[in-house]
């Protein structure tokens, strides 16, 4: 699966933009995406596993490791409760982006 599948495939899910034309992936990963949680969450993607572009392939444990700290931050107690729910709608969109990858594969 491909960075801007699996991105496209969340915000699908979760009713939020994660990619736009008006913003490129560099642009993201400086910081520059309207939405600062969703830009971080694509930054720490993005970088952990070493794309730059959206046709990168990804693979489940790099992109699960890449969100462990933005989960851990969303987790304590003074945290806004918008970001944890958009945080924790995003983990398991991905897991089911991986899974319907996985079942795609074995038929």
């Amino acid at each position: 699966m491909t960075l801007e599948q699996l991105l496209s495939f969340v915000a699908e899910q979760t009713n939020k933009t994660f990619l736009s034309d008006d913003v490129s992936l560099e642009q993201i990963i400086q910081g520059q995406h309207p939405d600062q949680l969703v830009g971080n969450m694509i930054k720490n993607i993005a970088e952990a596993c070493s794309c730059d572009s959206l046709s990168c392939e990804l693979k489940r444990e790099d992109v699960v490791k890449a969100l462990g700290p933005l989960r851990l931050e969303y987790m304590k107690d003074d945290a806004p409760v918008d970001g944890f729910r958009l945080l924790e709608g995003s983990i398991v969109a991905i897991d089911l982006a991986f899974n319907n990858e996985a079942l795609l594969n074995k038929s």
